[in-house]
């Protein structure tokens, strides 16, 4: 079903990954400001291949701000998810292949590093370097990426991924 281009299938993906993101947020630990979670990657790497970089940022968005007001998580959940389903996302689009959940950290790990360091931190006067930034983020999004990697990889056995949503034969136009 569709209105105004959306679909309805897509809305309601990009909402559940945000939840299942919420639902399994407690299981996270503090590193200085930020609290390190590896299972916001595992969902960002699949709603990147599911629904493809901008819902799936979308997704990431919800959920960043959901943990936040509940309190398990900080403002750091915003630039530590958001880059890195975006990076995820358009190496699916790229290369085609599950290999591409492993570059979530690539976003994660640089992209979002560089925006806590130099904007959020000095904004919520929050301690933290590039190299620490960096650090927590990786070590929450290489476990994160490669358990994401396996899920979509059972998911596959189990369910048509490429019908559910975005990635289907007709692409990502389609959504």
């Amino acid at each position: 079903m569709r209105n105004n281009g959306i679909s309805l299938r897509v809305l309601s993906f990009t909402a559940l990954f945000a939840a299942i993101a919420v639902l399994v947020s407690g299981i996270s630990f503090p590193v200085g400001p930020t609290r390190v979670f590896p299972f916001q990657h595992t969902v960002n790497v699949v709603a990147a291949i599911v629904l493809g970089p901008w819902y799936g940022a979308v997704s990431a968005t919800i959920a960043g701000i959901i943990r936040i007001m509940l309190g398990t998580g900080t403002i750091f959940a915003l630039p530590g998810g958001i880059p890195g389903v975006v990076v995820a996302g358009i190496f699916y689009r790229l290369i085609k292949n599950d290999l591409a959940a492993l570059t979530e950290p690539v976003g994660t790990g640089p992209v979002g590093a560089t925006l806590s360091a130099l904007l959020v931190a000095p904004m919520v006067g929050a301690g933290g370097t590039f190299l620490f930034f960096q650090t927590a983020f990786l070590a929450s999004s290489i476990p994160g990426s490669i358990i994401g990697f396996l899920l979509i990889r059972v998911l596959r056995r189990w369910a048509d991924l490429e019908e559910w949503a975005c990635t289907g034969k007709q692409g990502y136009d389609r959504c």
